[in-house]
């Protein structure tokens, strides 16, 4: 195990049509995961990730089993063909389900079938149309969420992912994010703009879906993480299963802790982190949170060469 290395997971939006294409192509190991992951659901994820259509794939529900599977694909790959194991795993929002997995805490097809739940579950609580998302871009946080509070009147609309200094999403009801991205406008932010999604992730609107989701929290087989695993709610690594699952919940209506993540990441001496799933959202907003982290990308069969050639 390195002390120097961490692999984190990412969430929602890492998502593109042929993702993994290539190493599904060389690796049946990727395309056993996928298959796995097909018999816990009932439907063919490969075709879906590979083919779509798009729509069905952005739909909250099919996005997260397949970026869940897209990165335990890639942990068992990295598993096989190297030795350096992490010291420490985290994930953005749905990311933590991945990471939960890495570290030996939860099954993988109870996890699949839990984030699918998830994601009905997020869409039942704000039927589309009904919440918004933004990104508040070149603004303080104290702006941001003085500007939310400005915004609400009596509606919900809160800062929901803390991703980089000067990078902040709010999420909550559809009118009140409009208000809010006006707000921020006024008070500089070099960007405020809305975000294609159908559901206002990790504010108080999500709470019902929290507490619907608790039942099969509870009926899971949980483990204690065998890799250190630092949660979205807190920034830190829960001290037993309780607290571990208490703040798996509370992530569906807290905001993503991600800067104040990746800042104790480097405080416990990690240098390297590793991108483990779709996408290179994470290494744009890490090498911002920290300064002397490097970010590395698994996605294709180059970039998986070419970390194992830097990390082993």
């Amino acid at each position: 195990m390195s002390s120097s290395l961490a692999f984190v997971f990412p969430g929602q939006g890492s998502q593109s049509l042929g993702m993994l294409a290539e190493l599904g192509a060389q690796q049946s190991l990727v395309r056993d995961t996928f298959s796995e992951a097909s018999d816990a659901l009932g439907y063919d994820l490969w075709a879906l990730t590979q083919q779509g259509p798009e729509e069905q794939l952005n739909q909250t529900d099919k996005t997260q089993p397949a970026i869940l599977t897209a990165s335990i694909a890639l942990w068992r790959l990295w598993l096989a063909n190297a030795p350096a194991r992490p010291a420490f795993v985290a994930g953005h929002s749905l990311g933590e389900y991945s990471a939960l997995v890495a570290a030996g805490s939860l099954g993988f097809s109870d996890a699949v079938k839990l984030v699918e739940l998830r994601g009905q579950l997020m869409q039942q609580a704000v039927p589309a149309g009904q919440g918004g998302m933004a990104a508040i871009l070149g603004l303080e946080d104290a702006d941001v969420l003085a500007a939310c509070s400005e915004a609400a009147n009596g509606e919900v609309v809160s800062a929901v992912n803390f991703n980089a200094p000067g990078q902040v999403v709010i999420a909550g009801s559809a009118a009140a994010v409009e208000r809010a991205i006006e707000a921020c406008k006024a008070r500089g932010a070099k960007r405020a703009m809305a975000l294609p999604v159908s559901v206002p992730s990790h504010c108080a609107l999500m709470r019902p879906a929290a507490e619907k989701l608790a039942e099969t929290v509870e009926a899971l087989a949980w483990q204690m993480p065998q890799i250190a695993l630092v949660q979205n709610v807190s920034a830190a690594v829960p001290a037993d299963i309780a607290s571990l699952k208490r703040d798996l919940l509370a992530q569906l209506y807290s905001p993503v802790r991600w800067v104040e993540t990746v800042v104790y990441l480097a405080e416990q001496g990690v240098l390297d982190l590793v991108e483990c799933g779709p996408g290179k959202v994470l290494a744009g907003l890490n090498k911002r949170c920290v300064k002397g982290i490097t970010t590395h990308s698994l996605e294709t069969p180059d970039a998986f060469a070419a970390v194992r050639a830097a990390l082993v």
